[in-house]
């Protein structure tokens, strides 16, 4: 086996204040700092779960008759609402 040329990494040299890395985790969730929400229009949902399919923080939640939303996870993307065929969800702005 041959040796190698040049030594191995030395992790030692390197400043122990060159990047921070994050220890606690942010209590903080996308509810927070949505702008707008889905409000589902009970009336013309069909629970077809296009919404639920189409959800990337999958905060779409069944209830009986219609889909509602998990407003702590929603980010208020609005993807919901445009992907629902019957024009069932509408994006409102959130109340100050």
């Amino acid at each position: 086996m041959k040796r190698q040329a040049k030594p191995f990494f030395d992790a030692t040299r390197i400043p122990g204040d060159l990047a921070p890395i994050a220890t606690e985790a942010s209590p903080m969730l996308p509810g927070d700092w949505r702008t707008l929400r889905p409000v589902v229009d009970r009336l013309k949902c069909v629970k077809c779960a296009v919404c639920w399919l189409y959800c990337p923080v999958q905060c779409v939640v069944e209830k009986p008759r219609w889909f509602d939303f998990n407003l702590a996870t929603c980010k208020g993307c609005g993807i919901c609402a445009q992907e629902c065929p019957q024009r069932a969800i509408a994006m409102i702005e959130e109340a100050a």
